[in-house]
């Protein structure tokens, strides 16, 4: 288990807890289970929020350069839930360098596919607090 991609499903959890999402099952739970995989794919999180469900995924820089992670993630946003057929939205955490790659990965898939893929910058907020600490340390100084 690598700490960042621990620490990087935490933030995404951060992200549907705020959106009004309970958490169904995560990687790296201690209380709730993992995942299954969904055709084969790995998720990170299952999440639902009334009767709507969403998938989070974490993209790292090998899966931003891999050639198959277009075919993942018009696979994965293309989901509907087994009776009500309603659509699942995918929700994808990048971390803040690999951002606009993510996007331009987005950007040239299917319009319907696109539809179902909401974006998400993960940035640590230890890290971004010493980056507002420094910067006004040497303002007023």
């Amino acid at each position: 288990m690598n700490l960042t991609q621990k620490k990087n499903v935490d933030l995404l959890i951060d992200h549907f807890w705020k959106r009004g999402y309970l958490t169904i099952s995560r990687k790296f739970g201690t209380y709730l289970p993992e995942p299954t995989k969904i055709g084969g794919h790995e998720v990170d999180i299952i999440a639902k929020y009334k009767n709507d469900y969403a998938i989070g995924i974490i993209l790292s820089e090998d899966d931003v350069e891999s050639y198959s992670i277009s075919d993942k993630l018009s696979f994965l946003a293309s989901r509907q839930t087994r009776w009500a057929n309603k659509k699942v939205v995918l929700f994808v955490g990048v971390p803040f360098q690999l951002y606009s790659k993510a996007k331009l990965i987005i950007q040239s898939l299917n319009e319907e596919v696109k539809k179902n893929i909401r974006l998400i910058q993960i940035i640590d907020p230890s890290l971004n607090q010493n980056v507002i600490r420094k910067k006004q340390s040497t303002l007023f100084s």
